[in-house]
Formats: C-alpha cells, structure tokens, sequence
C-alpha cells in the first residue's frame, strides 16, 4: 500500500535558502534530487513511478471492492479514505513525472523523451478518469441503471489505455538508451 509519507518521500522537496539581501523572508527552493542524473536514471526513476502508480490503482481496486461488500448500510466514510489516499499518491508521481517532463524538455534537451513522459502522463490520467466512473457507475444507488454495454466499453477503454501505457514505457526505454 502506498502511504502518504511513502509518496511525499518521492516528491520534490522544499528547502529554505538563506534570506535574501533585502531583509525579506526567507524564500523556499525546490530541490530535486534526480537534476543531475544521466537520463537512464530519469527512465529508471519514471518506471518506478508507474510501478508505484500501479499499486495506488489495487488499493483503489480493493477499496472499491470493500466498500461494495460492506453493506447495506455502505462504509462510504473508509472508501473515501482510501480515495484521498490514493489520490495523494496519485498527485506525488504525477508531480514528479512532470518535474522529469521539464527536465528532459529543458537543460537535458531530449523533446522526444519529454513527449513520451507527457504522452504517458495524459495516459494515466485518461486512466484515472475511466477507473473512477467505472467505480462511480458500480455504485449500489446507481446499480438499477446500470448501462452494461457502457460500463463493457469503458472496461476495454481502460485496458486499451494500459496497453498504450506499455507501449510508450517500451518506447521511452528504447530512445533513452538510444539518447544516451
């Protein structure tokens, strides 16, 4: 299970620098510890993050699956904690995955691995969507309008979109050793 503390670990930190000439309070510089590092660690470090990203969407999974079993009457206050945790996780890598976006957009210079970052980002989101509408649509109030064909097609947008996420990871890896 990925916690709060685990994500914000990955995340990009603050770090006060000291006060500025002008008396001013002190100004927080982010800190990022992966600046310098040669760009098979960025593509090692975006792996990491969809592994991570893979196991918030289990435990959003499961947390779905125990929220429908716990009633009636529905446990909605522990699903919505599991939301709120997940979606923690969710907002630490798709934080960090922009900060690589940046990187290989700017000093690394490297545009094409910048647009399979920001192709994999619009991916995970396009993902998220559909996962929660699924949920959404599975809930117990909405079962009696329940549309099967819609929730058949939004299950094969989801696989769909997971077998494009494999595509472009395969494609970062291979222009990254080719960058390098």
């Amino acid at each position: 299970m990925i916690t709060a503390e685990a994500a914000a670990e990955s995340a990009v930190s603050a770090v006060p620098e000291a006060a500025d000439n002008t008396g001013g309070p002190e100004r927080e510089e982010l800190v990022w510890p992966w600046k310098d590092a040669p760009i098979r660690v960025l593509v090692q470090r975006i792996h990491q993050l969809q592994a991570e990203r893979a196991q918030a969407f289990r435990r959003l999974e499961e947390g779905h699956r125990q929220y429908l079993s716990s009633g009636p009457p529905y446990d909605f206050p522990r699903y919505r904690s599991t939301v709120h945790e997940v979606t923690q996780a969710f907002t630490a890598a798709s934080r960090e995955v922009l900060a690589v976006e940046a990187e290989l957009t700017g000093p690394r210079q490297q545009p094409l691995l910048a647009s399979h970052v920001r192709r994999l980002q619009q991916l995970e989101e396009t993902r998220l969507a559909t996962v929660a509408l699924l949920q959404l649509m599975g809930t117990p109030e909405l079962t009696e309008q329940e549309d099967t064909m819609q929730m058949d097609q939004l299950k094969m947008k989801v696989i769909k979109t997971m077998e494009e996420i494999s595509e472009v990871l395969q494609d970062l890896r291979f222009d990254a050793e080719s960058a390098e």
